[in-house]
């Protein structure tokens, strides 16, 4: 049988995923303003910084139809 979350439960999980894809999306974002920084190759660095900002975009998308299915 499958153990049911309480919704605390579930909130914390859901924080604790949240937490890795935020540092990923941020950490990218990061390396590409690095790369524009160090390299001074500005095309690069934007390029890093928006596949970082389509992270973010897309885990936002994710938690909010997960958030609208389970209310």
């Amino acid at each position: 049988m499958k153990k049911r979350l309480t919704e605390q439960q579930e909130f914390e999980v859901m924080k604790l995923v949240l937490d890795k894809f935020l540092w990923l999306g941020f950490g990218i974002m990061a390396y590409g303003l690095w790369k524009m920084a160090v390299d001074n190759l500005i095309s690069i660095g934007l390029a890093w910084m928006t596949v970082g900002i389509i992270v973010l975009v897309l885990f936002m998308i994710i938690i909010v139809k997960e958030y609208e299915i389970i209310k």
